[in-house]
């Protein structure tokens, strides 16, 4: 079912490349593996997927074991003790919401020599339970981030708010785009899940973060 529902994914994708006349070819798709047993996320990389992403670094850790040649990212809610752990498993960590994160993240990266990955993940809706720089603190913060020497800025992440039509996610999606080509037009931005990814494609995604429409 699994390497089936990949294939829907991926039509999917393809079709609404097609409507907006860009290569699906650069579209990311990260398969979220939050709750997933090893078994499952096995079956997805043998169908083809190279891209992990997980919300917690302790249930990182134990699947990272069993399939380390996976490119693994950390999708979820990073806590400052959980960096060091963090750093020796992600390539890329899309959930960086602070400049005290993002200088944690730098010391202990600076500890292994590593030069870390992250995008900057935005509050571009009011929901109360989003984290995120609210967008009018972004460019000073980028300003901090941006000078850490063992961090690279990739993009900018955004989580929509829950809504009965993928349709109404459209403005916090565009919101983050415009955001991304005033700070820098050549970032990605990680934006897009289940149920609303193709509209988040429409609007500028290079990076789509599903786990439902894989695993069901």
């Amino acid at each position: 079912m699994i390497k089936e529902n990949i294939l829907r994914v991926n039509q999917r994708i393809a079709a609404v490349c097609d409507r907006i006349k860009t290569d699906p070819q650069k579209i990311i798709l990260v398969c979220v593996t939050k709750g997933r047993p090893v078994e499952q996320i096995r079956e997805a990389v043998n169908s083809g997927l190279k891209y992990l992403g997980e919300n917690r670094v302790q249930e990182a850790k134990g699947k990272y074991m069993h399939i380390p040649e996976a490119q693994w990212q950390m999708v979820g809610h990073l806590q400052m003790n959980k960096v060091k752990d963090a750093l020796k498993i992600f390539n890329l960590i899309h959930s960086v919401d602070s400049i005290a994160l993002a200088q944690e993240i730098n010391k202990q990266a600076v500890k292994i020599n590593k030069i870390q990955d992250i995008l900057l993940e935005v509050k571009t809706s009011p929901e109360v339970t989003k984290s995120g720089f609210k967008p009018e603190a972004l460019p000073d913060a980028c300003g901090a981030i941006l000078s850490l020497g063992n961090l690279r800025v990739k993009g900018l992440m955004t989580i929509a708010p829950a809504a009965d039509k993928a349709e109404d996610t459209r403005q916090y999606f565009a919101k983050l785009k415009a955001l991304r080509d005033k700070l820098n037009p050549s970032w990605v931005l990680s934006m897009g899940m289940t149920d609303d990814f193709e509209v988040a494609i429409e609007e500028g995604a290079d990076i789509i973060r599903l786990g439902r429409a894989i695993f069901g």
